[in-house]
């Protein structure tokens, strides 16, 4: 981003902790009941969705928006001449974190129920989950020249 647009990184504060929480849990049970090797590999997956989740990043600027989980292993890239609409929405609670394909579209969200939608030419939808959605649509619709 050279453009002086936007760059907010949000942390995974509840999905950590719960990951977290479960990592101590099965350490302090297999510490009693033995280490097996099942045990390892659900740990081990347990510190990778941690290491690949611990936040979200949304970066608007040069033409683009980036959205990235994490150290940038999951990402998405979209060019802001191919929006059409962008707006502030709220998730419903069933939607999650992470990344999912809910009723309007993928959703990238790392917590809470705020997000933006974006609607493309080609009529899909991609929301990103944010704890500044307000700051996040204008600064698209700046870099857009999309009306509010």
């Amino acid at each position: 981003m050279t453009d002086g647009g936007y760059r907010h990184t949000q942390r995974g504060t509840w999905l950590l902790a719960l990951l977290a929480t479960t990592i101590f849990i099965m350490v302090v049970i297999s510490s009693f009941q033995g280490w097996r090797w099942a045990s390892a590999i659900v740990l081990g997956i347990l510190v990778i969705i941690a290491a690949l989740f611990f936040s979200l990043t949304v970066e608007v600027g040069d033409g683009r928006i980036r959205c990235w989980f994490g150290s940038g292993l999951i990402r998405k890239i979209f060019d802001l001449t191919e929006i059409t609409e962008v707006k502030a929405v709220r998730n419903r609670w069933y939607y999650g974190w992470g990344i999912r394909y809910t009723p309007h579209g993928w959703l990238f969200n790392i917590s809470g129920l705020d997000a933006v939608e974006l609607t493309f030419r080609s009529g899909k939808h991609f929301r990103i989950g944010t704890d500044e959605p307000d700051k996040l649509v204008l600064a698209i619709r700046q870099a857009t020249g999309l009306e509010s």
